[in-house]
């Protein structure tokens, strides 16, 4: 990849070939002698902290101790029981700052157990080699469940719900299900259409019809799925972009990043896409990360993102951020756009670098320009009420209990939606879980007093 990737970093036109290979596997698997290497380095610790560290509660001694001697199906199987989105969430999750972190052997001179290449490699050995669906729905219950948004979370609560018997209805606004896994993630990291695959997988457990291109306000509203489900999740995420409020963000070339990586994931042949030469992402988090990268990775010449904070705000782990560099992307600090400036399309971006004061950000009255011919916004993204009036917010998010159960009896959420709420894959799909759980047992209550 590095000599397509050079091409990139000196401006010139990128081959379709040179594309395709900057957009392969950014973590080539690991090989079976690798793999070995990896397991039988673990010490399978009791009380292992690294099972603390997962959301998930994935018992990782344990499927490290399968592979170890040689059940790669029976690793794989430990893995999918705790967390039915495993082989995104070891292809997208910040292992390093998760389980990785906990490794007892990331001190010293020691590396840590590749836990997430490790949890790959038994999930698609599973996925690729077996014919029948590792799960078992139990004997069927006879109630449906409206699932609302086809994301980490709805699909982690719908599978659940389906393995204890139950029904599953999942409206999806748009297309095709899998959320961010399908529309936001860097197309490096779920190389070879791998998020559809695993909708698949999940779905095939039977029992879960999804129903595409359904979209809560305009095909239905959370009144009608209370009368007609015998309960509801929520799991809409966060859809409505956050804005600058600047001079010029209307001007062609402005847009946001995460249609931008959306138009990436869902174009067949990335080389007919035009990256533009001169880039600006505005943000701090990963969104803004996968952003840059890729533009760059498409050809754009200049490719800059610019922060209104320091490099220990940012929201993205330092290894999203040496992902950065290393493919060429400038990044800079403490700066505050105060104008995006051109006649019909952008030109450039004015900024006024701004410090921090007891605390608070503060202009210093110095300006500089850089030169952009196309802006992605990554701001991050806020929950649309309109829909929802009939349940408590708190900080701009549904409020909920330790179940995911709202304000209102029979109606539960989680993912990205819910407060806290955090931005992880591994998180959504245990608040899915959670909320499955809980669902059933309320469903069994209230046959109990129905009888």
């Amino acid at each position: 990849m590095g000599e397509h990737l050079q091409a990139s970093l000196t401006g010139g036109a990128l081959s379709k070939d040179a594309i395709d290979a900057n957009f392969e596997d950014l973590h080539p698997p690991l090989n079976a002698q690798q793999v070995n290497s990896w397991a039988n380095r673990c010490l399978f610790c009791y009380d292992a902290p690294c099972i603390t560290a997962c959301p998930t509660a994935i018992d990782i001694p344990r499927f490290i101790r399968q592979i170890a001697t040689d059940n790669i199906t029976g690793a794989a199987k430990t893995i999918l029981s705790a967390n039915i989105m495993g082989g995104t969430c070891a292809r997208a999750c910040p292992t390093e700052i998760l389980c990785e972190q906990q490794c007892v052997l990331n001190t010293g001179e020691h590396e840590p157990i590749e836990i997430g290449a490790l949890q790959r490699y038994a999930v698609d050995y599973l996925m690729d080699t077996t014919n029948t669906h590792p799960f078992v729905r139990g004997p069927k219950t006879g109630k449906t469940i409206a699932v609302i948004g086809a994301g980490p979370a709805g699909l982690a609560c719908a599978h659940e719900l389906a393995r204890l018997g139950h029904d599953v209805v999942v409206f999806e606004a748009k297309a095709k299900a899998g959320g961010l896994n399908e529309y936001g993630l860097a197309a490096y990291k779920m190389a070879g259409d791998y998020a559809a695959k695993e909708t698949k997988f999940i779905t095939d457990i039977g029992g879960i019809t999804v129903k595409a291109g359904k979209s809560l306000g305009d095909d239905f509203s959370l009144s009608d799925l209370r009368d007609k489900y015998d309960a509801v999740f929520i799991g809409i995420g966060l859809t409505k972009m956050r804005k600058l409020g600047i001079a010029g963000e209307a001007l062609a070339g402005v847009s946001n990043a995460l249609d931008f990586i959306e138009t990436i994931r869902q174009t067949s042949d990335l080389s007919t896409l035009d990256p533009g030469r001169d880039i600006v992402v505005i943000g701090g988090g990963n969104t803004a990360i996968d952003a840059a990268v890729q533009a760059k990775r498409l050809g754009a010449k200049n490719v800059t993102l610019a922060y209104r904070r320091g490099l220990a705000q940012m929201g993205e782990t330092k290894w999203e951020q040496d992902l950065a560099a290393t493919n060429g992307v400038m990044i800079k600090h403490w700066a505050n756009p105060v104008e995006i400036i051109g006649e019909n399309s952008v030109k450039s971006v004015r900024f006024e670098q701004i410090n921090l004061q007891d605390g608070k950000l503060c202009g210093t009255g110095d300006y500089f320009h850089i030169c952009a011919d196309r802006v992605y916004k990554a701001l991050g993204q806020t929950l649309v009420t309109d829909e929802l009036t009939a349940l408590k917010v708190e900080n701009g998010k549904l409020k909920v209990g330790s179940d995911g159960l709202t304000s209102v009896a029979g109606i539960y959420a989680g993912g990205d939606c819910i407060a806290p709420g955090e931005d992880l894959t591994v998180q959504a799909v245990a608040d899915g879980k959670t909320a499955a759980i809980a669902i059933d047992k309320m469903l069994a209550i209230d046959k109990m007093l129905e009888s």
